[in-house]
Protein backbone atom coordinates (compact mmCIF):
# COMPACT_ATOMS: atom_id res chain seq x y z
CA UNK A 1 0.00 0.00 0.00
CA UNK A 2 1.24 3.44 -0.86
CA UNK A 3 -0.09 6.87 0.09
CA UNK A 4 1.14 10.43 0.05
CA UNK A 5 0.81 10.78 3.84
CA UNK A 6 0.80 8.10 6.51
CA UNK A 7 -0.50 9.30 9.87
CA UNK A 8 0.28 7.10 12.88
CA UNK A 9 -2.36 7.48 15.58
CA UNK A 10 -6.01 8.52 15.18
CA UNK A 11 -6.12 10.63 18.32
CA UNK A 12 -6.71 14.33 18.81
CA UNK A 13 -3.93 15.36 16.41
CA UNK A 14 -4.24 12.49 13.94
CA UNK A 15 -7.94 13.05 13.28
CA UNK A 16 -7.33 16.74 12.56
CA UNK A 17 -4.45 15.93 10.20
CA UNK A 18 -6.54 13.34 8.37
CA UNK A 19 -9.32 15.87 7.88
CA UNK A 20 -7.17 18.78 6.75
CA UNK A 21 -4.80 16.85 4.48
CA UNK A 22 -7.51 14.79 2.78
CA UNK A 23 -9.37 18.01 1.92
CA UNK A 24 -7.05 18.09 -1.09
CA UNK A 25 -8.49 15.43 -3.43
CA UNK A 26 -5.17 15.11 -5.26
CA UNK A 27 -3.44 13.43 -2.31
CA UNK A 28 -4.00 10.06 -0.69
CA UNK A 29 -3.98 9.89 3.10
CA UNK A 30 -3.78 6.84 5.37
CA UNK A 31 -4.71 7.08 9.05
CA UNK A 32 -3.52 4.20 11.27
CA UNK A 33 -5.00 3.40 14.68
CA UNK A 34 -3.95 0.55 16.96
CA UNK A 35 -7.26 0.60 18.79
CA UNK A 36 -10.82 -0.12 17.76
CA UNK A 37 -13.58 1.77 16.05
CA UNK A 38 -15.19 4.20 18.50
CA UNK A 39 -18.49 2.31 18.74
CA UNK A 40 -18.60 1.77 22.51
CA UNK A 41 -21.60 3.52 24.11
CA UNK A 42 -19.33 4.31 27.07
CA UNK A 43 -17.38 6.65 24.80
CA UNK A 44 -20.36 8.65 23.65
CA UNK A 45 -22.31 9.05 26.90
CA UNK A 46 -20.21 11.61 28.80
CA UNK A 47 -20.61 9.86 32.15
CA UNK A 48 -19.03 6.77 30.56
CA UNK A 49 -15.63 8.27 31.35
CA UNK A 50 -16.14 6.98 34.92
CA UNK A 51 -16.27 3.42 33.59
CA UNK A 52 -13.47 3.76 31.01
CA UNK A 53 -10.70 5.37 33.05
CA UNK A 54 -10.29 2.59 35.64
CA UNK A 55 -10.48 -0.27 33.12
CA UNK A 56 -8.78 -1.53 29.97
CA UNK A 57 -11.86 -0.84 27.85
CA UNK A 58 -10.64 1.27 24.87
CA UNK A 59 -7.79 2.24 27.20
CA UNK A 60 -4.10 1.31 27.10
CA UNK A 61 -4.10 1.59 30.93
CA UNK A 62 -0.33 2.05 31.15
CA UNK A 63 1.80 2.05 34.30
CA UNK A 64 4.81 4.09 35.28
CA UNK A 65 7.95 2.75 36.85
CA UNK A 66 8.05 3.07 40.66
CA UNK A 67 8.08 6.74 41.65
CA UNK A 68 10.43 7.68 44.52
CA UNK A 69 8.47 10.89 45.07
CA UNK A 70 5.29 8.84 45.52
CA UNK A 71 6.75 6.43 48.09
CA UNK A 72 7.74 3.94 45.42
CA UNK A 73 4.25 3.56 43.98
CA UNK A 74 3.56 2.80 40.32
CA UNK A 75 1.56 5.57 38.69
CA UNK A 76 -1.36 4.89 36.37
CA UNK A 77 -1.57 6.38 32.87
CA UNK A 78 -4.86 5.87 31.01
CA UNK A 79 -4.58 6.62 27.27
CA UNK A 80 -7.21 6.19 24.58
CA UNK A 81 -7.10 3.03 22.46
CA UNK A 82 -9.75 3.81 19.86
CA UNK A 83 -10.57 6.32 17.16
CA UNK A 84 -10.29 9.73 18.77
CA UNK A 85 -7.49 8.51 21.05
CA UNK A 86 -7.55 10.13 24.46
CA UNK A 87 -10.21 12.60 23.30
CA UNK A 88 -12.52 9.57 23.42
CA UNK A 89 -11.79 8.80 27.08
CA UNK A 90 -10.87 12.17 28.62
CA UNK A 91 -12.85 14.51 30.87
CA UNK A 92 -13.96 16.57 27.84
CA UNK A 93 -12.69 19.86 29.29
CA UNK A 94 -11.76 22.49 26.71
CA UNK A 95 -8.87 24.57 28.06
CA UNK A 96 -6.08 26.24 26.12
CA UNK A 97 -3.72 27.21 28.91
CA UNK A 98 -2.36 30.65 29.74
CA UNK A 99 -1.41 33.00 26.92
CA UNK A 100 2.12 33.26 28.37
CA UNK A 101 2.62 29.52 27.84
CA UNK A 102 2.82 30.04 24.09
CA UNK A 103 4.88 33.20 24.38
CA UNK A 104 7.28 31.04 26.40
CA UNK A 105 7.49 28.56 23.52
CA UNK A 106 8.46 31.31 21.13
CA UNK A 107 10.99 32.70 23.60
CA UNK A 108 12.62 29.27 23.73
CA UNK A 109 13.48 29.61 20.03
CA UNK A 110 10.28 28.52 18.30
CA UNK A 111 9.14 31.34 16.00
CA UNK A 112 5.49 31.19 15.01
CA UNK A 113 4.26 29.76 18.31
CA UNK A 114 3.40 32.86 20.34
CA UNK A 115 -0.11 33.24 21.70
CA UNK A 116 -1.01 35.69 18.94
CA UNK A 117 0.29 33.16 16.38
CA UNK A 118 -1.68 30.19 17.73
CA UNK A 119 -4.97 31.87 18.66
CA UNK A 120 -6.29 31.77 15.05
CA UNK A 121 -5.74 28.00 15.00
CA UNK A 122 -7.66 27.50 18.23
CA UNK A 123 -10.47 29.55 16.73
CA UNK A 124 -10.34 27.69 13.41
CA UNK A 125 -11.33 24.33 14.87
CA UNK A 126 -13.72 25.63 17.52
CA UNK A 127 -17.51 25.81 17.24
CA UNK A 128 -18.29 27.66 20.47
CA UNK A 129 -21.84 27.46 21.76
CA UNK A 130 -22.00 31.25 22.07
CA UNK A 131 -20.69 31.81 18.55
CA UNK A 132 -17.61 33.55 17.28
CA UNK A 133 -15.75 36.28 19.19
CA UNK A 134 -12.20 37.63 19.37
CA UNK A 135 -11.25 34.64 21.55
CA UNK A 136 -13.55 31.95 20.13
CA UNK A 137 -14.43 30.38 16.82
CA UNK A 138 -18.07 29.83 15.97
CA UNK A 139 -17.81 27.76 12.80
CA UNK A 140 -15.29 25.02 13.61
CA UNK A 141 -15.97 21.31 13.77
CA UNK A 142 -15.12 20.91 17.46
CA UNK A 143 -18.26 21.80 19.39
CA UNK A 144 -17.52 23.53 22.68
CA UNK A 145 -20.44 23.91 25.08
CA UNK A 146 -21.53 23.66 28.70
CA UNK A 147 -23.35 21.03 30.73
CA UNK A 148 -26.39 21.64 32.89
CA UNK A 149 -24.64 21.80 36.28
CA UNK A 150 -25.47 19.84 39.40
CA UNK A 151 -26.42 21.95 42.41
CA UNK A 152 -23.14 21.05 44.14
CA UNK A 153 -21.24 22.57 41.22
CA UNK A 154 -22.82 25.95 41.85
CA UNK A 155 -22.33 25.50 45.60
CA UNK A 156 -18.63 24.87 45.03
CA UNK A 157 -18.30 28.08 43.03
CA UNK A 158 -20.18 30.04 45.72
CA UNK A 159 -17.91 28.52 48.36
CA UNK A 160 -14.82 29.47 46.37
CA UNK A 161 -16.17 33.01 46.18
CA UNK A 162 -16.58 33.10 49.94
CA UNK A 163 -12.97 31.93 50.23
CA UNK A 164 -11.90 34.99 48.25
CA UNK A 165 -11.59 33.67 44.71
CA UNK A 166 -13.00 35.66 41.81
CA UNK A 167 -15.52 34.21 39.35
CA UNK A 168 -14.36 33.71 35.75
CA UNK A 169 -16.95 33.24 32.99
CA UNK A 170 -14.38 32.17 30.38
CA UNK A 171 -11.07 30.51 31.23
CA UNK A 172 -10.12 30.74 27.53
CA UNK A 173 -10.80 34.46 27.30
CA UNK A 174 -8.87 37.55 28.34
CA UNK A 175 -7.99 36.24 31.81
CA UNK A 176 -7.46 32.71 33.14
CA UNK A 177 -7.45 33.25 36.89
CA UNK A 178 -10.56 32.50 38.91
CA UNK A 179 -13.22 29.81 39.36
CA UNK A 180 -16.07 28.94 37.05
CA UNK A 181 -17.86 26.44 34.86
CA UNK A 182 -15.74 24.55 32.36
CA UNK A 183 -16.30 24.64 28.62
CA UNK A 184 -16.60 21.05 27.42
CA UNK A 185 -16.43 19.11 24.16
CA UNK A 186 -19.97 17.79 24.46
CA UNK A 187 -22.68 18.27 21.84
CA UNK A 188 -26.36 17.49 22.38
CA UNK A 189 -25.49 15.32 25.37
CA UNK A 190 -22.80 13.31 23.55
CA UNK A 191 -19.02 13.38 23.79
CA UNK A 192 -17.64 15.34 20.87
CA UNK A 193 -14.25 13.66 20.44
CA UNK A 194 -11.74 14.49 17.73
CA UNK A 195 -13.07 11.48 15.82
CA UNK A 196 -16.67 12.71 16.08
CA UNK A 197 -15.68 16.24 15.10
CA UNK A 198 -13.05 15.77 12.40
CA UNK A 199 -13.22 12.18 11.15
CA UNK A 200 -16.78 10.89 11.13
CA UNK A 201 -18.29 13.70 8.97
CA UNK A 202 -15.81 13.20 6.13
CA UNK A 203 -14.70 9.57 6.38
CA UNK A 204 -17.18 8.11 3.89
CA UNK A 205 -17.18 11.15 1.63
CA UNK A 206 -13.50 11.26 0.75
CA UNK A 207 -12.26 8.38 -1.32
CA UNK A 208 -8.69 9.59 -0.87
CA UNK A 209 -8.79 8.90 2.90
CA UNK A 210 -8.14 5.39 4.20
CA UNK A 211 -8.66 4.68 7.91
CA UNK A 212 -7.32 1.40 9.28
CA UNK A 213 -8.05 0.34 12.87
CA UNK A 214 -6.51 -2.56 14.81
CA UNK A 215 -3.15 -1.93 13.16
CA UNK A 216 -0.09 -1.74 15.39
CA UNK A 217 2.82 0.40 14.21
CA UNK A 218 6.16 -1.35 14.70
CA UNK A 219 8.79 0.95 13.24
CA UNK A 220 9.41 3.71 10.72
CA UNK A 221 10.78 2.58 7.37
CA UNK A 222 13.92 4.55 6.59
CA UNK A 223 16.03 4.92 3.45
CA UNK A 224 19.16 6.67 4.57
CA UNK A 225 18.02 9.81 6.34
CA UNK A 226 14.51 9.80 4.89
CA UNK A 227 11.30 8.25 6.22
CA UNK A 228 9.46 6.34 3.50
CA UNK A 229 6.70 4.55 5.39
CA UNK A 230 5.74 2.38 8.33
CA UNK A 231 6.11 -1.28 9.16
CA UNK A 232 2.92 -2.40 10.88
CA UNK A 233 1.17 -5.49 12.17
CA UNK A 234 -2.42 -6.11 11.10
CA UNK A 235 -4.19 -9.26 12.29
CA UNK A 236 -0.83 -10.91 12.89
CA UNK A 237 0.50 -10.08 9.44
CA UNK A 238 3.46 -7.79 8.95
CA UNK A 239 2.85 -5.12 6.31
CA UNK A 240 4.66 -2.14 4.88
CA UNK A 241 2.67 1.03 4.25
CA UNK A 242 4.61 3.47 2.12
CA UNK A 243 4.53 7.26 2.24
CA UNK A 244 5.45 9.17 -0.90
CA UNK A 245 5.65 12.50 0.93
CA UNK A 246 5.66 12.28 4.73
CA UNK A 247 5.21 10.05 7.72
CA UNK A 248 3.40 11.88 10.53
CA UNK A 249 3.72 10.50 14.06
CA UNK A 250 0.66 11.42 16.13
CA UNK A 251 0.85 8.55 18.59
CA UNK A 252 1.13 10.70 21.72
CA UNK A 253 3.71 11.58 24.34
CA UNK A 254 4.45 7.93 25.11
CA UNK A 255 4.14 6.10 21.78
CA UNK A 256 5.69 8.69 19.45
CA UNK A 257 9.11 8.62 21.16
CA UNK A 258 8.80 4.85 21.52
CA UNK A 259 8.34 4.50 17.75
CA UNK A 260 11.30 6.74 17.05
CA UNK A 261 13.50 4.66 19.34
CA UNK A 262 12.25 1.37 17.89
CA UNK A 263 13.28 2.76 14.51
CA UNK A 264 16.83 3.55 15.64
CA UNK A 265 16.25 7.28 16.19
CA UNK A 266 17.26 8.40 19.65
CA UNK A 267 20.10 8.16 22.12
CA UNK A 268 22.64 5.38 21.69
CA UNK A 269 22.54 4.83 25.45
CA UNK A 270 18.81 4.03 25.23
CA UNK A 271 18.93 1.89 22.11
CA UNK A 272 22.04 -0.23 22.61
CA UNK A 273 20.81 -2.09 25.74
CA UNK A 274 17.76 -3.20 23.73
CA UNK A 275 19.84 -4.40 20.79
CA UNK A 276 18.51 -1.70 18.47
CA UNK A 277 20.98 -0.40 15.89
CA UNK A 278 21.42 3.36 15.96
CA UNK A 279 20.23 4.93 12.72
CA UNK A 280 20.24 8.57 13.77
CA UNK A 281 21.54 10.03 17.03
CA UNK A 282 18.92 12.29 18.59
CA UNK A 283 19.49 12.33 22.35
CA UNK A 284 16.31 14.26 23.25
CA UNK A 285 13.92 11.50 22.11
CA UNK A 286 11.92 10.43 25.17
CA UNK A 287 13.43 13.08 27.42
CA UNK A 288 11.62 16.13 28.86
CA UNK A 289 8.50 14.25 29.97
CA UNK A 290 6.28 16.68 31.86
CA UNK A 291 2.88 15.98 33.41
CA UNK A 292 0.61 17.58 35.99
CA UNK A 293 0.95 15.91 39.41
CA UNK A 294 -2.51 15.79 40.95
CA UNK A 295 -4.03 15.04 44.35
CA UNK A 296 -7.75 14.34 44.73
CA UNK A 297 -9.45 15.55 47.87
CA UNK A 298 -12.19 12.94 48.23
CA UNK A 299 -15.29 13.44 50.40
CA UNK A 300 -18.27 11.34 51.43
CA UNK A 301 -21.72 12.92 51.64
CA UNK A 302 -25.21 12.01 52.84
CA UNK A 303 -26.69 13.66 49.72
CA UNK A 304 -27.76 10.90 47.32
CA UNK A 305 -28.12 13.38 44.43
CA UNK A 306 -24.33 13.20 44.21
CA UNK A 307 -22.84 10.28 42.30
CA UNK A 308 -22.08 7.13 44.24
CA UNK A 309 -23.12 3.60 45.09
CA UNK A 310 -26.24 2.86 47.14
CA UNK A 311 -29.64 1.24 46.77
CA UNK A 312 -31.41 4.57 46.32
CA UNK A 313 -28.61 5.77 44.08
CA UNK A 314 -29.09 2.76 41.81
CA UNK A 315 -32.75 3.60 41.41
CA UNK A 316 -31.92 7.21 40.62
CA UNK A 317 -29.32 6.21 38.05
CA UNK A 318 -31.84 3.91 36.42
CA UNK A 319 -34.18 6.85 36.00
CA UNK A 320 -31.26 8.98 34.78
CA UNK A 321 -30.46 6.36 32.14
CA UNK A 322 -34.01 6.49 30.83
CA UNK A 323 -33.86 10.29 30.74
CA UNK A 324 -30.59 10.14 28.82
CA UNK A 325 -31.87 7.54 26.37
CA UNK A 326 -34.90 9.69 25.61
CA UNK A 327 -33.57 13.23 25.78
CA UNK A 328 -29.75 13.10 26.11
CA UNK A 329 -30.02 15.14 29.32
CA UNK A 330 -29.43 14.55 33.04
CA UNK A 331 -26.45 13.06 34.89
CA UNK A 332 -25.45 10.79 31.99
CA UNK A 333 -24.88 13.92 29.86
CA UNK A 334 -22.40 15.37 32.39
CA UNK A 335 -18.63 15.07 32.24
CA UNK A 336 -18.77 15.00 36.09
CA UNK A 337 -15.98 17.60 36.37
CA UNK A 338 -18.30 20.48 35.63
CA UNK A 339 -16.37 23.33 37.25
CA UNK A 340 -13.01 24.25 38.64
CA UNK A 341 -10.50 27.02 38.72
CA UNK A 342 -7.06 28.42 38.08
CA UNK A 343 -5.58 29.88 41.25
CA UNK A 344 -2.36 31.42 42.49
CA UNK A 345 -0.78 30.01 45.62
CA UNK A 346 0.81 33.45 46.04
CA UNK A 347 -0.58 36.71 44.73
CA UNK A 348 2.96 37.69 43.78
CA UNK A 349 2.87 35.13 40.95
CA UNK A 350 2.29 36.41 37.40
CA UNK A 351 -0.12 33.60 36.52
CA UNK A 352 -2.04 30.76 38.21
CA UNK A 353 0.10 27.85 39.32
CA UNK A 354 -2.62 25.37 40.35
CA UNK A 355 -5.79 24.07 38.72
CA UNK A 356 -8.89 22.62 40.38
CA UNK A 357 -11.41 20.15 38.95
CA UNK A 358 -14.56 19.83 41.08
CA UNK A 359 -16.26 16.45 40.54
CA UNK A 360 -19.85 15.57 41.42
CA UNK A 361 -18.87 12.19 42.87
CA UNK A 362 -16.13 10.51 44.91
CA UNK A 363 -13.09 9.73 42.73
CA UNK A 364 -10.50 7.54 44.41
CA UNK A 365 -7.44 6.14 42.60
CA UNK A 366 -8.80 7.04 39.13
CA UNK A 367 -12.08 5.38 40.01
CA UNK A 368 -10.39 2.05 40.64
CA UNK A 369 -11.19 2.13 44.36
CA UNK A 370 -14.92 2.22 45.04
CA UNK A 371 -16.73 3.31 48.20
CA UNK A 372 -20.26 2.60 49.35
CA UNK A 373 -22.22 5.81 49.48
CA UNK A 374 -22.10 9.14 47.70
CA UNK A 375 -19.65 12.00 47.65
CA UNK A 376 -17.75 14.84 46.06
CA UNK A 377 -14.15 15.30 44.93
CA UNK A 378 -11.81 18.10 44.04
CA UNK A 379 -8.61 17.60 42.07
CA UNK A 380 -5.74 20.01 42.60
CA UNK A 381 -2.74 19.88 40.27
CA UNK A 382 0.54 21.75 39.85
CA UNK A 383 0.38 23.53 36.49
CA UNK A 384 4.08 23.94 35.75
CA UNK A 385 5.96 21.28 37.70
CA UNK A 386 9.73 21.49 37.99
CA UNK A 387 9.97 17.69 38.11
CA UNK A 388 10.89 16.34 34.68
CA UNK A 389 10.88 12.68 33.66
CA UNK A 390 11.42 10.50 30.62
CA UNK A 391 10.05 7.80 28.34
CA UNK A 392 12.26 4.90 27.34
CA UNK A 393 12.15 1.27 26.28
CA UNK A 394 11.61 -1.83 28.36
CA UNK A 395 12.15 -3.93 25.27
CA UNK A 396 12.72 -3.86 21.51
CA UNK A 397 9.34 -5.55 21.17
CA UNK A 398 6.95 -3.00 19.58
CA UNK A 399 4.05 -4.63 21.46
CA UNK A 400 5.68 -4.02 24.84
CA UNK A 401 4.64 -0.84 26.67
CA UNK A 402 7.19 1.96 26.92
CA UNK A 403 9.04 2.73 30.13
CA UNK A 404 7.32 5.76 31.66
CA UNK A 405 8.97 7.77 34.42
CA UNK A 406 7.21 11.10 35.14
CA UNK A 407 9.38 11.72 38.22
CA UNK A 408 6.32 12.98 40.09
CA UNK A 409 7.12 15.19 43.11
CA UNK A 410 10.81 14.76 42.42
CA UNK A 411 11.35 18.46 43.01
CA UNK A 412 10.61 19.94 46.42
CA UNK A 413 9.00 23.04 44.91
CA UNK A 414 6.27 20.86 43.40
CA UNK A 415 5.54 19.41 46.83
CA UNK A 416 5.28 22.88 48.32
CA UNK A 417 2.96 24.14 45.57
CA UNK A 418 0.72 21.08 45.80
CA UNK A 419 0.53 21.43 49.59
CA UNK A 420 -0.60 25.05 49.26
CA UNK A 421 -3.19 24.07 46.66
CA UNK A 422 -4.52 21.25 48.84
CA UNK A 423 -4.93 23.65 51.75
CA UNK A 424 -6.80 26.06 49.48
CA UNK A 425 -9.24 23.30 48.53
CA UNK A 426 -9.80 22.53 52.21
CA UNK A 427 -10.60 26.18 52.81
CA UNK A 428 -13.13 26.23 49.97
CA UNK A 429 -14.84 23.03 51.10
CA UNK A 430 -15.21 24.46 54.58
CA UNK A 431 -17.33 27.41 53.41
CA UNK A 432 -21.05 27.59 54.16
CA UNK A 433 -22.45 26.89 50.65
CA UNK A 434 -21.07 23.34 50.87
CA UNK A 435 -21.99 22.70 54.50
CA UNK A 436 -25.41 21.24 53.65
CA UNK A 437 -23.72 18.37 51.80
CA UNK A 438 -22.05 17.17 55.01
CA UNK A 439 -18.75 16.53 53.29
CA UNK A 440 -16.40 14.26 55.22
CA UNK A 441 -12.79 13.98 54.07
CA UNK A 442 -12.00 10.31 53.42
CA UNK A 443 -8.26 10.59 53.96
CA UNK A 444 -7.21 13.91 55.48
CA UNK A 445 -9.77 14.86 58.12
CA UNK A 446 -7.40 14.25 61.06
CA UNK A 447 -4.28 15.65 59.38
CA UNK A 448 -3.16 19.20 60.07
CA UNK A 449 0.61 19.63 60.03
CA UNK A 450 2.66 20.14 56.88
CA UNK A 451 4.50 16.88 57.56
CA UNK A 452 1.27 14.90 57.82
CA UNK A 453 -0.19 16.44 54.69
CA UNK A 454 2.99 15.99 52.65
CA UNK A 455 2.93 12.30 53.54
CA UNK A 456 -0.70 12.22 52.33
CA UNK A 457 0.31 13.91 49.07
CA UNK A 458 3.06 11.37 48.46
CA UNK A 459 0.65 8.50 49.18
CA UNK A 460 -2.13 9.75 46.91
CA UNK A 461 -0.73 11.96 44.13
CA UNK A 462 -0.78 10.73 40.53
CA UNK A 463 -1.38 12.07 37.02
CA UNK A 464 -4.32 14.16 35.85
CA UNK A 465 -3.63 12.76 32.34
CA UNK A 466 -1.58 15.50 30.64
CA UNK A 467 1.79 13.99 29.55
CA UNK A 468 3.74 16.11 27.05
CA UNK A 469 7.22 17.06 25.91
CA UNK A 470 8.99 13.85 24.93
CA UNK A 471 9.75 14.95 21.34
CA UNK A 472 10.21 18.58 22.18
CA UNK A 473 10.27 21.39 19.66
CA UNK A 474 13.33 23.61 19.46
CA UNK A 475 16.83 24.05 18.12
CA UNK A 476 18.96 23.06 21.11
CA UNK A 477 20.81 19.77 21.36
CA UNK A 478 17.90 18.05 23.15
CA UNK A 479 15.23 19.18 20.68
CA UNK A 480 13.64 16.47 18.53
CA UNK A 481 11.65 18.57 16.05
CA UNK A 482 12.04 22.06 14.61
CA UNK A 483 9.42 24.80 14.80
CA UNK A 484 7.52 23.19 11.89
CA UNK A 485 7.61 19.83 13.71
CA UNK A 486 10.07 18.19 11.30
CA UNK A 487 12.33 15.65 13.00
CA UNK A 488 15.86 17.00 13.10
CA UNK A 489 18.08 15.17 10.63
CA UNK A 490 15.37 12.99 9.05
CA UNK A 491 13.49 14.06 5.92
CA UNK A 492 9.83 13.23 5.39
CA UNK A 493 9.13 12.75 9.09
CA UNK A 494 7.24 14.97 11.53
CA UNK A 495 5.87 14.52 15.01
CA UNK A 496 2.48 16.17 15.47
CA UNK A 497 1.03 15.69 18.96
CA UNK A 498 1.48 16.79 22.58
CA UNK A 499 4.99 15.35 22.69
CA UNK A 500 6.33 18.39 20.78
CA UNK A 501 5.45 20.84 23.58
CA UNK A 502 8.75 22.21 24.93
CA UNK A 503 7.03 23.12 28.22
CA UNK A 504 3.79 21.98 29.80
CA UNK A 505 0.93 24.41 29.36
CA UNK A 506 -1.14 25.62 32.31
CA UNK A 507 -4.26 23.54 31.76
CA UNK A 508 -5.80 20.51 30.06
CA UNK A 509 -3.91 19.44 26.95
CA UNK A 510 -6.58 18.26 24.49
CA UNK A 511 -7.40 21.64 22.92
CA UNK A 512 -3.70 22.58 22.53
CA UNK A 513 -3.03 19.24 20.81
CA UNK A 514 -5.78 19.95 18.29
CA UNK A 515 -4.30 23.40 17.73
CA UNK A 516 -0.87 21.87 17.13
CA UNK A 517 -2.33 19.67 14.40
CA UNK A 518 -4.14 22.61 12.80
CA UNK A 519 -0.85 24.51 12.76
CA UNK A 520 1.09 21.58 11.32
CA UNK A 521 -1.46 20.80 8.61
CA UNK A 522 -0.89 24.19 6.99
CA UNK A 523 2.87 23.69 6.91
CA UNK A 524 2.52 20.17 5.53
CA UNK A 525 0.22 21.30 2.73
CA UNK A 526 2.50 24.26 1.94
CA UNK A 527 5.43 21.85 1.53
CA UNK A 528 3.69 19.82 -1.20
Amino acid sequence: MEFDYVIVGAGSAGCVLANRLSADPSVRVCLLEAGSEDTSPLIHAPIGVAAILPTRHVNWALQTVPQPGLMGRHGYQPRGKTLGGSSSINGMIYIRGHRSDYDDWQALGNPGWSYDDVLPYFRKSEGHHLGGSPFHGGEGELHVGRVQPHAVTNAFLDAAGQAGHQRNADFNGAEQEGVGHYDVTIRDGRRWSAAAAFLKPIRELRGNLTVITGVHAQRILLQGKRAVGMQVSLKGERLEIRARREVLLSAGAFASPQLLMLSGIGAQSELKPQGIALHHELPGVGQNLQDHPDIVACYKSHDTSLLGISASGTVKMGKAFVEYARHKTGPFASNCAESGGFLKTSQELPRPDIQLHAVIGPIDDHGRKLHWGHGFSCHVCVLRPKSVGSVGLHSADPFAPPRIDPNFLGHDDDVGTLLKGYRMVREIVGQSPLVRYGLKDLYGSDLASDEQLIELLRRRTDTVYHPVGTCKMGSDEMAVVDNQLRVHGIEGLRVVDASIMPTLIGGNTNAPTIMIAERAAEWIRAAQ
